[in-house]
């Protein structure tokens, strides 16, 4: 057993105070990823500060932003009604995700910072430098279904498991953060990190630093958005690829602007830049939509298991689209 202590924080900075205190504190929030990694030993923490008394509220801006509590519950957040009218590829993000249970407990916060579920990180007797810097990665030449086809290294390829993440990151979403140092911002699309050497280092956070809320900017045609998740298994199923899309069209049916983020294919919410640009111009429809998957792609790679992964996502992308200008072909 791993004996810790427990404190409960009444605001953000006496959180940030107890966990300076302490060089192994973890902040908690509905617990439903940390609580996990603590029976399984993958997560031992000398204290845990739970900061589930934060503001949790979701609040409309005159500017016509959107500033979300980092201690807002999934549930909440996806049956706000301002959500779901002007950010409507969030709120079916989030209800694509787990349980309902787990919802109700899970906090916007926490679901950003949730770790991978990649087995392999799970099993103590299992290589793996996310969990053991240096150890190695059995996910490579083991069982990689679910693994990374974009932004992988040979020292990991986990996926990261949030279907929240990928609707922020194609909503341009803001990061607030406290810490030892002062509050800073960061966008969402640049707070996760890719493997590279280092998958242990998983986001540009400091330590001691706590998400205090999330920001959307204002999106108005992210009305015309949604979201779309494939996994083997039509509910309590980690995404085996996902894409959130808003979609702004000309008169004459040219994209005159779009928005395009993926899951289940990297160590991060995957940004499709390229796609976007691709797509820019040209007019909507399966041919352009076509193209600009592949254009994200190109760089994909697959393992033994997930190459399939590969195909999966250019025709998911094209199916979205299809479906926000009505085009299914």
């Amino acid at each position: 057993m791993n004996p810790f202590t427990y404190e409960r924080a009444s605001d953000a900075a006496a959180a940030i105070g107890l966990a300076k205190g302490s060089a192994a504190a973890r902040y908690l929030g509905g617990g439903t990823n940390l609580v996990d990694l603590m029976r399984e030993t993958v997560e031992r923490p000398e204290m845990l500060v739970d900061v589930t008394g934060l503001p949790g509220r979701i609040e409309p801006r005159a500017d016509g932003s959107l500033l979300i509590g980092a201690a807002a519950t999934n549930t909440a957040l996806a049956a706000d009604a301002h959500v779901r009218t002007q950010y409507p590829l969030l709120s079916r993000a989030i209800l694509a995700g787990a349980s309902a249970q787990i919802r109700n407990m899970a906090t916007v916060g926490g679901n950003i910072l949730q770790r991978t579920r990649c087995r392999y990180f799970y099993d103590n007797a299992a290589a793996c430098n996310k969990r053991q810097p240096g150890a190695g990665c059995d996910a490579r030449d083991g069982f990689n279904r679910y693994h990374a086809i974009l932004g992988a290294s040979p020292a990991c390829v986990a996926t990261h498991p949030s279907d929240m993440c990928v609707a922020l990151a194609a909503l341009d979403a803001t990061v607030h953060l406290d810490g030892p140092a002062g509050p800073r911002s960061i966008a969402l699309a640049d707070l996760h990190r890719l493997p590279g050497d280092r998958p242990d280092i998983e986001t540009e956070l400091q330590p001691g630093e706590l998400i205090t809320a999330v920001e959307l900017p204002p999106l108005p045609f992210a009305r015309r958005s949604t979201y779309r998740k494939v996994r083997d298994r039509a509910s309590y199923a980690f995404a085996l690829v996902s894409v959130a899309a808003a979609l702004d069209l000309d008169k004459d049916g040219t994209v005159r602007d779009v928005r395009l983020a993926l899951g289940g294919v990297a160590h991060k919410p995957w940004r499709a830049s390229a796609a976007e640009a691709a797509l820019k111009g040209r007019p909507a429809g399966p041919e352009s939509f076509r193209a600009a998957a592949e254009a994200e792609l190109a760089a994909a790679t697959g393992l033994r298991d997930n190459a399939f992964k590969i195909e999966l996502a250019k025709r998911t992308i094209v199916a979205v689209l299809g479906d926000l200008t009505g085009d299914e072909a």
